[in-house]
């Protein structure tokens, strides 16, 4: 019977258009990961991304530079898009916090299609966020992964608040914070400087790390020199994102 009217007559008819209709929307994203994973044909034109990752390194942070400057490119946003209808070449795979002052296609200074970025609260490599920078690598072409945090992150904060006190948060926050937890660990071994801010370098610290390691796509990626993993701290008071 159908659903929406309760006619039993239309129930295969329905179900045809449901499964068809599914069925397209199937074979149209793998064939978009087809296209992208495709290398070009030869005489082909190297995709736009197709650049050394150290170059495209360098390009996010002359971005940064301008931005922390205040003297950011003009753009026209409505130039381009057409092709980027058809396909996206990021420069560089993001991984960010979600905090609303960090906006890292302004922070470096990039237009649309120039950064694949993903996001989350204390900039933590989980599993789903491996998965979409696997995609960046393997689809996409991204020659470089930038992990960023930034500077009073209240997620390490919070994870410095707990391992002092042992305080019970709601929720999937525990979670959250046990990821962050062994960074703090570290950073209370360092002498010198604020725990806060030991700590969120740190954690940039070992996200790379564990990004450098994680297999198979990433990892791979990084051993036979394709992409690079690189880390930095924005500081939101300046502007200015420190490579660490």
């Amino acid at each position: 019977m159908c659903d929406l009217c309760n006619d039993p007559s239309h129930r295969a008819s329905v179900s045809r258009r449901t499964f068809l209709a599914a069925g397209a929307a199937t074979l149209a994203w793998g064939a978009g990961l087809a296209r992208a994973a495709d290398p070009p044909k030869p005489g082909a034109a190297p995709p736009p991304n197709a650049i050394a990752p150290a170059d495209a390194l360098k390009r996010v942070m002359e971005g940064n530079a301008r931005y922390a400057a205040n003297t950011p490119n003009e753009r026209d946003f409505s130039t381009g898009r057409a092709a980027r209808a058809q396909a996206q070449y990021p420069i560089a795979s993001i991984l960010a916090c979600a905090d609303s002052r960090v906006a890292p296609e302004l922070v470096f200074d990039q237009g649309p299609g120039d950064l694949f970025v993903v996001r989350v609260a204390g900039n933590i490599v989980t599993t789903n966020l491996l998965a979409s920078l696997e995609y960046g690598v393997q689809f996409l072409g991204s020659p470089l992964i930038l992990v960023v945090g930034h500077s009073a992150c209240g997620a390490v904060d919070a994870a410095i608040k707990t391992a002092q006190t042992d305080a019970k948060l709601p929720g999937h926050l525990p979670e959250l914070i046990a990821a962050i937890k062994p960074s703090v660990a570290l950073a209370e071994r360092q002498k010198g400087g604020s725990l806060l801010d030991n700590a969120i370098v740190e954690n940039v610290k070992q996200q790379v790390a564990r990004l450098k390691t994680s297999a198979p796509i990433v990892q791979k990626a990084y051993r036979d020199k394709r992409i690079d993993i690189a880390g930095g701290v924005y500081d939101i008071a300046t502007g200015k994102v420190t490579l660490v």
